[in-house]
């Protein structure tokens, strides 16, 4: 089995945005939009110094050809954490396989998808890794 590991400045975003997450849920709970909790957890992550993009488009390419599909990534943290928020009754397989998709395309470590839809938000977060991740070229390598 191949082990993953996620560096230290990544897991640190995490711990961020998770606690963040937590501040937003416990002022609003369930019941907003996908786009309010979106700009609140933005708004959140920005005041902690953290830079923040929303809805960051996410480039598909097909054989070398770019194709604008529209794809937009709901937020990414200091260009490599991804959060994709959701406010539905249940996180369904399609949303985790939307996540990984965009773990791919972006070539990041780690997502987290967050559904503000429960009565607990640490019941509607969940690690995603990226098990096809590509070291950059011009990266140093992890010990």
């Amino acid at each position: 089995m191949k082990t993953i590991i996620i560096p230290a400045n990544i897991d640190r975003l995490a711990k961020e945005a998770v606690d963040a997450a937590y501040h937003v849920h416990r002022e609003f709970g369930p019941g907003l939009l996908e786009t309010a909790y979106r700009q609140c957890l933005a708004y959140e992550l920005t005041t902690r110094g953290i830079p923040v993009e929303q809805e960051k488009q996410v480039p598909l390419v097909y054989k070398g050809l770019r194709i604008d599909a529209g794809f937009r990534a709901d937020l990414v943290l200091a260009g490599s954490l991804l959060l994709e928020l959701k406010a539905v009754e249940l996180l369904l397989p399609v949303h985790e396989a939307q996540i990984i998709t965009y773990l791919k395309v972006l070539n990041f470590r780690l997502g987290l998808p967050i559904n503000f839809n429960v009565p607990l938000v640490k019941q509607g977060i969940h690690r995603v890794l990226n098990l096809t991740y590509r070291q950059p070229v011009n990266s140093p390598s992890l010990p």
